[in-house]
This record gives structure tokens, C-alpha cells and sequence, in this order.
């Protein structure tokens, strides 16, 4: 069968891409004054440690999130109009990850802390969703994934997509309270992911 779906790969990755390199733009070079000596700009790096946090855990994110489009993309051979808004709708939330991860780069250390992870949990809720909306489409016509994939790894890439909601909805509801823990479940959930990936079988497994 024929991959209909090069371009929409091309153009997710681009927007992958895009969307990593604005996270770099939160790193900040400190302002120092004339006579400030090597402390002053260690301690001036000192300060920002939340930036570096933010941008470490939002790249990672970004980075499962690819690791995941990827493999589903590797199951889908045809599109349709759905599948496309499915994914578009995923590449538009995407694209608003660094506004999250600057409001932790920027509020971590203040009162607003709860709001600044609150917000950032919340759209990762909205991705999860976006992820089960286009493996909902993709696996609706089966004759648009490929041939032979076999009926236990459809379930198990569906499972594994349900099972990040409840998850990313208790990140968003602990972080009204605990937003450090928040954070954390997210951490946890991205670990998951990546260990449970490689465990697919992804082929139709031949009759006795």
C-alpha cells in the first residue's frame, strides 16, 4: 500500500522543530553591571534555575510528544479530512508550549507558582486529548493504517493514550494544592511512555 501521508509528517516536523527552538528563546542572558565580577553572573545564572527547569522538562515533553506522533504515523498509510484536523489540532497545541513554560520560568518563585503549573498541566490534558482524537480517527477506517498491524497493538496504543488522561487530569487537579507533585506526574507519565513504546508489537501474530 501506497504512504499517503509524507506531507503531513513533513509539516508536523517542521512544526516540532519550530516549537523546541522557541523554548531556547526563555534562556535569558543576565544583565550585569560594569565592575560586576564572575560571581555576580554565577549568581545572576543562579537565580534563573527555574527557566532551565522549565525548558528541560517542556523539551522533553515536546520530545515524547514527537516520539509518539512518529509511531502513530508509522501505523497510518491513508488520510482523510478528519485525521487531518485531528492532527492539526495537535500540532496547534503544540506550538503553545513555550507560553506555559515561560510562565514557569518566570513565576515558579512567586505567589502565582500554582496558577504558572496549573496552567502548564492543563494543556497537557488538552494534547492527551488531541492524541486519542487522531488515533480515534486513524483507527475508525482501519484501511487507513497499515497493512498487518495487528488488533492487540491498536488496543495497546489506544490504552496507553486513555491511561495519560486520568493521569494528566489528577496532574491538573493536584495542581491546585501540590503544583510540585504536578509536575512530577507529568515527569512520571513522559518515563512511561518512553519505557512502554518499544514493548508494542506492532505485527499480525501468525495462526496456529
Amino acid at each position: 500500500m501506497e504512504k499517503e501521508t509524507g506531507r503531513i509528517e513533513a509539516f508536523s516536523d517542521g512544526v516540532f522543530a519550530i516549537a523546541v527552538t522557541l523554548l531556547v528563546l526563555e534562556l535569558h542572558i543576565p544583565e550585569l553591571k560594569d565592575g560586576d565580577t564572575p560571581v555576580h553572573l554565577l549568581n545572576a545564572l543562579r537565580i534563573q534555575w527555574p527557566g532551565y527547569i522549565a525548558f528541560v522538562i517542556s523539551f522533553f515533553s515536546i520530545f515524547i510528544i514527537w516520539v509518539n506522533h512518529h509511531k502513530i504515523f508509522k501505523q497510518i498509510y491513508k488520510r482523510n479530512t478528519g485525521l487531518m484536523f485531528a492532527n492539526g489540532f495537535i500540532l496547534f497545541l503544540v506550538s503553545l508550549v513555550s507560553y506555559p513554560s515561560a510562565l514557569l520560568a518566570k513565576f515558579f518563585l512567586s505567589d502565582s507558582k500554582q496558577l504558572s503549573v496549573t496552567i502548564y498541566t492543563g494543556l497537557f490534558v488538552l494534547i492527551n486529548l488531541a492524541f486519542n482524537l487522531l488515533w480515534q480517527q486513524a483507527t475508525s477506517d482501519k484501511k487507513l493504517l497499515r497493512p498487518g498491524i495487528s488488533d492487540a497493538a491498536i488496543r495497546q496504543l489506544r490504552n496507553n493514550y486513555l491511561y495519560g488522561f486520568p493521569t494528566y487530569l489528577a496532574a491538573f487537579v493536584v495542581s491546585f494544592f501540590y503544583p510540585d507533585l504536578a509536575l512530577g506526574i507529568c515527569v512520571l507519565l513522559w518515563v512511561f511512555w518512553a519505557a512502554s513504546s518499544k514493548k508494542i508489537n506492532f505485527t499480525e501474530t501468525p495462526a496456529l
